[in-house]
């Protein structure tokens, strides 16, 4: 069967191309909802990891001095500047709309890393705040501020998207070129993971009839967290931003899958939650708060285990890596002794992480699957009835 069967699980030949492009432009419109909305909810949320240093800051500050817990988190926040190397750091846009001001856009290079104020804004624990004349807080002035800044997680995620929209559009464009031949290049890379997420996720969980439609969210889904975990354990420019690491952005992953799930919810499921059949009326006061609460804790569920895992395996590996200086600091000796060490569960925890980064992906993928599979099934007796 050649890469386009694959793709619409059907017979060499029984696809047409527009079925499949249809399929792909889905997926590119999904990753962009994606990303739109992850940038919107992570600038009300994503600066409060910003209270932190950034980490080029704490290179430059005297061993004696090394704070290990600033050193992790001001990798794990959010920031309105990259840093590249040294003191050196790319900076990015701020937008701001000032509701007393209007809106305002200029460089983060302004506050010079929060040592600076600038038209009457300045970077305080990360966040952008109005300041007076004196450059004091304005706490009046500041509740008027929405910050929609292009801040480093934000570039991330256009960048994620930007990489996908290159990959299904030419993909697609081969499979218009290579009809019914055997796949090659990147067809051939990804056809066995969009089979995988098809086979063992979508099928099972969903059913055969019904998984078709959820196919471009749940491919699009599986490959935003997967592409942004690989990209945050890139050391170096472009990469190093702990996106998914990000409650804000899981959240607003799971926001989504709820969403799906609460509009695509069926009567037979809508009614086992509100008032489950052949229950005594007096346990249904009981027992529908608790599947109504239910409906909620499942993405949540989703949003926590994303967000820890992520985020747990950053800070155990800098935390590794942080012991060299932190030893380093009563001798020299002991530091270079540790270095070997440290480095070696470093380099351990960077494999772990990638196994990680893919589990990670299909567990969000697999368990949205099964949400959405349980708010679509048919009952027993309309199956019954089809037979």
């Amino acid at each position: 069967m050649s890469g386009l069967g694959y793709i619409c699980g059907r017979k060499e030949g029984a696809c047409p191309l527009s079925k499949l492009t249809e399929a792909l432009l889905r997926a590119v419109f999904l990753t962009l909802s994606l990303a739109l909305a992850s940038w919107t909810v992570a600038q009300a949320e994503g600066q409060d990891a910003g209270a932190h240093a950034p980490a080029h800051e704490i290179s430059a500050v005297d061993a004696a001095e090394f704070s290990a817990g600033d050193l992790i988190m001001g990798h794990i926040a959010d920031e309105h500047g990259w840093h590249v190397a040294g003191d050196f750091s790319i900076p990015l846009p701020v937008i701001i709309y000032d509701t007393q001001r209007g809106l305002k856009v200029f460089s983060s290079a302004r506050f010079e890393h929060g040592h600076a104020a600038y038209d009457g804004y300045k970077l305080d624990d990360g966040r952008i705040v109005a300041v007076d004349a004196e450059g004091h807080k304005d706490e009046a002035a500041s509740a008027n501020i929405w910050d929609i800044s292009i801040t480093k997680n934000t570039l991330t995620i256009f960048l994620v998207v930007a990489l996908m929209l290159w990959m299904f559009i030419s993909i697609a464009k081969s499979y218009g070129k290579r009809a019914g031949q055997a796949p090659k290049g990147m067809q051939s890379l990804l056809e066995p993971v969009i089979l995988f997420v098809r086979d063992d996720v979508a099928k099972g969980a969903i059913g055969e009839k019904k998984y078709e439609r959820f196919m471009p969210f749940l491919l699009t889904t599986f490959f935003v967290i997967l592409f942004l975990n690989l990209i945050g354990l890139v050391p170096f420019f472009p990469g190093g931003a702990t996106v998914t690491g990000n409650i804000a952005v899981t959240f607003t992953l799971s926001l989504i899958v709820l969403i799906i799930v609460t509009v695509n919810g069926n009567a037979h499921y809508w009614r086992h939650i509100l008032a489950m059949p052949g229950v005594p009326a007096w346990v249904l006061f009981i027992l529908t708060p608790v599947e109504i609460l239910g409906v909620f804790l499942k993405p949540f569920v989703l949003m926590i285990r994303l967000f820890a895992n992520i985020a747990a395996g950053h800070i155990i590996g800098l935390s590794f890596f942080s012991l060299i200086f932190v030893f380093g600091a009563t001798s020299a000796a002991v530091g270079y002794g540790v270095s070997v060490v440290s480095l070696a569960f470093t380099v351990f925890m960077f494999f772990l992480e990638v196994l990680v980064a893919f589990i990670q992906a299909y567990v969000f993928t697999f368990l949205a699957a099964l949400y959405i599979g349980a708010a679509v099934e048919e009952s027993h007796e309309h199956k019954e009835s089809l037979v």
